[in-house]
């Protein structure tokens, strides 16, 4: 199912409005990235050859991993009009006759992907804020001691906004993203006209020559080149939001134009004045357009942040729903767009995380040394996996999946190895993260498994339950609705409700939430309604990983299908709470065991996740060994 906003806006608008969200991170790179290629050289001479290999190994890098891989083949790796690694990995595993081996391989490298992405989710904010205003230290020396609290009180005001959403100010992200491509493109063709020479560049002979001449200088650019394309992973998980054409067309007409232009007008730049190398994107600035572009540069970073940040709540909020996270409160800051949410602790751990980053490295230079090695990992984890997919889904002949996947396997190695070198400078801050974040995701799904499994033996089947239900237990009049992840099992809370209150309610409805490795479910398929014996109804409610959902909403569209009178307030919403006790065995090791019970008991009511009014809801508590 394609987004609504999809259909309902016209390709400009949606292309328009897809430069604010999809390309900030990608759009900002010229800000720090051609330095950045330059500095990597350690000390080799800035001349005409040197600047043509390297702008030509930026221009080839870009056209191969942006262009080709992400843009033309593996947006065509949609999970109904849905992107990223998260749907990627929902692609792969719902293909049949997988073995439990190869579900594990793949669930592995997307989780890895994932989890990578978070880490990268602290560094883009900082190095994109932080370059952005090293252009006040251009146009005037004296403002240089004032660019890291200015960083900081621009990013502060940043996450303290994120709870009031951006519905307002994001009407207004394509604008100045495209004004922001415009002037960047604009400057840079100015600097061309004045050297020509440097169009030289788009042949590949040159970043041949480049890495023949300098085979181990060439590696360590590398480390640097791929900040060009940092970014580019966001064209695919995005294209849910806006459609697969918007995105191209504004990739094509837009973004790699002007992306391109500017890359080349700093080289031309360094061809005339190698001493520019200091920062080339602010010195090719004419004098009378610095402060306007250290504005509109800042505005585009702050977007570029933003978007960011937005992508990593969807993104947990996606893990939440496929069980491998817990329940966070997830506050929505739109009464009209369903992707825009706020979730406050993961909001405070990536500031807290981010003024970390900007004090302990203070520069853009020092965090482009923390940047680039999760990208990596993350776009080689893509290649596996969409090759999978060509190979058991699209059914690619075998000269055609060879043809894709080696050159790009290859190309991610090389990335790969080149930014392994970045680990001891800062390379190891994102990977950290990381870990932490795949280690929180596995034990949380590994420790409900276990949880689902002791459920499912201390309790008794649902249909033998009803079965031997006396006639002469006392009830009382009402609905009453059990919230239960195991639907033929009697539910914890009911057992413990009839065990201390001795009463049964008149209607007793077991609901289970299915969430399905789709992004959307259609309304037909949103619930199954089944009559049991003696007051006895399940229901089970499917959703999919990006929808939020809405247990009292679904359940009056199924009283009015059955004549049932709804009354919220006649309903008990009964919910059980587990504390866990733990014994000894080999299934989790103690830290792990721990780790999950901390998460356990920091997780948020499931009345709040499911939209239920706190005043509907019993909550009983239970004790469980595992």
């Amino acid at each position: 199912m394609q987004n609504q906003t999809v259909e309902k806006a016209s390709v400009p608008i949606l292309t328009l409005a897809a430069l604010g969200v999809v390309f900030g991170d990608i759009g900002t790179s010229p800000l720090y990235a051609l330095k950045e290629s330059f500095h990597a050289t350690h000390g080799m001479p800035i001349n005409e050859i040197n600047i043509l290999g390297i702008l030509s190994l930026i221009f080839w890098t870009i056209m191969l991993i942006v262009s080709l891989k992400y843009v033309m083949v593996i947006m065509r790796a949609d999970n109904n009009g849905e992107g990223g690694i998260m749907a990627l990995l929902a692609l792969n595993l719902r293909q049949p006759g997988l073995s439990n081996r190869t579900k594990i391989l793949i669930t592995a490298l997307g989780f890895i992907g994932a989890s990578l992405f978070f880490g990268d989710g602290i560094i883009t904010p900082a190095i994109s804020v932080l370059s952005a205003v090293e252009g006040l230290s251009v146009a005037a020396p004296a403002f240089d001691k004032f660019i890291l609290p200015i960083s900081i009180g621009i990013l502060t005001a940043l996450f303290f906004v994120q709870k009031h959403g951006t519905a307002v100010m994001g009407k207004f992200f394509g604008p100045i993203t495209l004004l922001w491509f415009l002037s960047i493109g604009a400057i840079g063709f100015v600097s061309i006209i004045q050297s020509p020479t440097i169009l030289a560049f788009l042949s590949p002979h040159w970043a041949l020559q480049f890495i023949i001449t300098n085979p181990y200088i060439s590696f360590f650019v590398m480390g640097a080149v791929v900040l060009t394309v940092t970014g580019g992973e966001a064209l695919y998980a995005d294209m849910g939001h806006f459609g697969v054409l918007p995105i191209r067309l504004g990739w094509f007409l837009i973004v790699l134009p002007c992306l391109m232009l500017n890359y080349a007008g700093q080289g031309a730049l360094l061809l005339r004045d190698p001493t520019a190398i200091t920062n080339p994107f602010y010195l090719l600035v004419p004098s009378f357009f610095l402060y306007p572009m250290i504005l509109i540069a800042t505005a585009a970073a702050v977007i570029a942040s933003q978007a960011l940040i937005s992508g990593v709540f969807s993104m947990a909020k996606q893990a939440i729903q496929l069980g491998y996270l817990p329940r966070l409160n997830v506050l929505h800051t739109s009464a009209s767009e369903v992707g825009q949410i706020y979730i406050p602790l993961l909001n405070w751990i990536l500031y807290i995380s981010i003024l970390f980053l900007v004090l302990l490295f203070k520069t853009s230079s020092n965090l482009a040394g923390a940047y680039g090695l999760a990208v990596t990992i993350t776009m080689f984890c893509d290649t596996l996996l969409v090759a999978f997919l060509a190979y058991s889904y699209w059914k690619w002949k075998t000269w055609k999946l060879v043809l894709f996947a080696v050159p790009f396997i290859f190309i991610d190695l090389v990335l790969l190895g080149s930014n392994l070198l970045k680990f001891f400078i800062g390379g190891w801050v994102p990977v950290l993260i990381a870990v932490f974040v795949f280690t929180l995701m596995m034990t949380w799904k590994k420790g409900r498994v276990q949880l689902q499994e002791k459920l499912q033996s201390d309790t008794l089947q649902l249909e033998t339950f009803i079965k031997y239900l006396g006639t002469d237990m006392n009830k009382v009049s009402g609905i009453a609705v059990f919230l239960t992840g195991s639907p033929s099992v009697v539910p914890h809370a009911l057992l413990h409700n009839l065990k201390h209150n001795k009463i049964l309610h008149d209607k007793n409805m077991l609901v289970t939430v299915q969430v399905s490795d789709i992004p959307y479910v259609q309304d037909e398929l949103r619930y199954e309604f089944e009559v049991l014996e003696k007051g006895f109804y399940r229901i089970q409610i499917n959703y999919g990983f990006k929808e939020q959902p809405n247990v009292p909403m679904v359940l009056e569209k199924i009283f009015n299908k059955i004549d049932f009178e709804y009354n919220l307030m006649e309903i008990s919403f009964f919910v059980s709470r587990e504390r866990l006790i733990y014994k000894a065995d080999n299934k989790l090791t103690t830290w792990r065991k721990q780790l999950f019970a901390t998460m356990q008991k920091n997780t948020s009511p499931i009345s709040d996740f499911y939209q239920i009014p706190t005043n509907r809801v019993v909550e009983i508590g239970s004790q469980i060994e595992i």
